[in-house]
């Protein structure tokens, strides 16, 4: 059987699974919409967080960010599982004790105020869109290539299918079919990062594969380091930059992550306190078998790729690569336009160096090199086309594709869910339509989930970056808005509604403003003030990073007005003394 062939029968086989499961979980009333009914086991939980969590950025994009970044790409790793480790142990427990669906009804009722519920679905909303923009993004890139139609042909297949699944199935849908998503993104990530690490090193175990010594008796990091600095770029295991930058761009995608909406409520699906922090236990267990091996997945493709076009010493007229002889992998990804060359100096032979660094331009000049001719590699193609550089077998290229797909579509569900609950349960039936019954409150729910994913659609197929970067922009969002009233709801009793909602609009607009400034106003191209570079940025300080800022601004507000204005009422510091002490919690109530 070919490859194709291999590939239509696996994503058929997977989709058929998930909208089997969408019809048979179908939610009947709010409780199951919202929250799958609030009886899902804790290891269930667990994985159908871990799926929410690992989206089209942990599958696609971040070993992609480790191959051409290297150490660069370490706060993504350590901001991302670190800031996992927050949540479960600071907010999960106490938000769950609360007992409500959504956090913007957690900090309504915590700061006595329907303005700050307004203010937090506002922050929800923008938080969730960019982040689910990353996705859809993701999934253009995998159904480009794998069903070979265009990247918007590929986003508009995406919507479809989360519209089906998400829409009629809700919560209860979404989490079973991340559970079976789980299953397949898992195997299909570490299987063909089983096979290329014993293919280069002869170690099957990943983890340990990119520690060791390739047949030579070469460690393959000496062997990545010395194939990227040979054609100008930077060294894959030093630090290239500003570690102010590194540090702030971990806090950022820490405190976003603990302040993210769609896997808040996951902890609301389990019937008591106990049981959320035995899902997050697993959750994490489930979580970390991806991101141990990410960073031997970003280096043995990086490796991978560079060998393909460059076979033989650097400078070498017949070392680089022929364009006519470009292995079938290459023609596949220049379907999709997310792999292009250009013969700058019409040799026939493709020149992929770092032609933005002056020292190596100059030797390369010297070679009849005329520029790199690499004009477009897509960071967020490496993980779905490393299996076909390693030529490995039909079946195992197709699982990456049902798997990037997988990790896509199960967290673009979730925040599709964290979207609408936020517009029907938070803004119509909790402050504009109080008397709505549950039968409309559940149709505003879909129709608000059908409008979200035609807007993630649109911007989905005009990203303001790669996979990665939308979602760091969108983590970022969530830390300088969400993260710190949250914090602040749950252990002070002194932070009352004035400086809740002058803190939570301070940390959203400074940053989001931060963002538009450098990346265009609401993401449109070529808006921008200024350039994304390192000259203009404020202290240095790149628009991914600024999330951390955004969270002091929204603490120091929020402490500052509290302390100038009235303290809260008894009754709510008596409610967070309750909520400090995570036992006793029944199911969560939507009224």
């Amino acid at each position: 059987m070919d490859t194709q062939t291999w590939i239509y029968l696996v994503v058929g086989l997977t989709f058929a699974l998930y909208i089997g499961i969408a019809i048979w979980a179908r939610a009947g009333s709010t409780q199951d919409f919202y929250v799958a009914g609030g009886g899902v086991n804790p290891i269930s939980n667990g994985m159908a967080t871990a799926a929410d969590w690992m989206s089209a950025a942990s599958f696609i994009s971040m070993a992609g960010l480790i191959a051409f970044l290297g150490y660069n790409a370490s706060p993504y790793l350590m901001g991302w599982t670190g800031g996992y480790v927050l949540l479960a142990l600071l907010l999960a427990p106490y938000l769950r004790k609360f007992g409500k669906f959504t956090v913007p009804e957690f900090i309504g009722d915590r700061f006595y105020s329907k303005t700050a519920r307004m203010v937090a679905v506002l922050c929800l909303i923008v938080a969730s869109i960019t982040y689910v923009i990353g996705q859809m993004k993701g999934v253009g890139v995998a159904f480009g290539r794998f069903l070979e139609v265009e990247f918007e042909t590929g986003v508009m297949i995406g919507m479809a299918i989360v519209f089906f699944y998400a829409v009629l199935g809700g919560m209860k849908g979404i989490t079973y079919t991340q559970i079976a998503q789980y299953c397949v993104l898992i195997f299909a990530y570490t299987v063909p990062a089983i096979f290329i690490s014993f293919q280069l090193t002869g170690v099957p175990l990943p983890q340990l594969g990119l520690g060791a010594n390739m047949a030579d008796g070469t460690p393959i990091l000496d062997k990545l380091d010395q194939v990227v600095t040979d054609l100008g770029f930077a060294s894959f295991t030093d630090p290239d930059g500003s570690m102010m930058n590194i540090f702030l761009l971990t806090m950022s995608l820490m405190i976003g992550t603990a302040g993210l909406p769609h896997v808040i409520i996951r902890f609301f699906t389990v019937r008591k306190v106990s049981d959320a922090r035995l899902s997050a236990g697993w959750a994490l267990v489930f979580i970390a078998i991806l991101y141990t091996t990410a960073p031997a997945v970003g280096g043995m493709a990086r490796l991978n790729l560079m060998e393909t076009i460059q076979t033989g010493p650097v400078g070498a007229p017949e070392a680089n690569l022929e364009y006519e002889n470009r292995p079938e992998w290459f023609r596949n990804w220049e379907k999709t336009g997310l792999l292009a060359f250009e013969d700058k100096n019409g040799d026939g032979r493709i020149q992929y160096y770092n032609d933005a660094n002056p020292e190596f331009a100059a030797q390369a000049a010297t070679w009849g090199w005329q520029g790199n001719e690499m004009v477009t590699v897509d960071r967020d193609i490496m993980v779905l086309a490393n299996p076909e550089i390693a030529q490995l077998p039909g079946w195992v290229i197709a699982l990456v594709a049902a798997g990037g797909l997988a990790a896509a579509l199960s967290t673009a569900a979730g925040l599709l869910l964290a979207i609408s609950s936020a517009i029907s349960h938070d803004l119509l039936k909790g402050m504009l339509m109080p008397h709505i019954d549950e039968k409309q409150e559940l149709r505003a729910g879909r129709i608000a989930m059908a409008g979200a994913v035609l807007v993630a659609g649109y911007m989905g197929m005009n990203p303001p970056g790669f996979a990665a970067q939308v979602v760091a922009l969108a983590f970022g969002l969530a830390a300088s808005s969400i993260f710190p009233a949250l914090m602040m709801g749950i252990f002070s009793k002194r932070v009352n509604k004035a400086g809740a909602i002058a803190g939570m609009l301070t940390g959203l607009f400074s940053t989001i403003i931060y963002i538009f400034v450098f990346k265009g106003w609401f993401f449109v191209p070529d808006t921008n003030w200024f350039p994304n570079t390192a000259e203009y940025w404020l202290f240095g300080i790149q628009p991914e990073s600024f999330g951390a800022i955004g969270a002091l601004l929204n603490f120091a507000v929020a402490f500052g007005v509290s302390k100038v204005t009235k303290e809260p009422p008894a009754h709510i510091q008596e409610l967070v003394e309750s909520v400090r002490i995570p036992r006793g919690a029944g199911l969560p109530t939507g009224h």
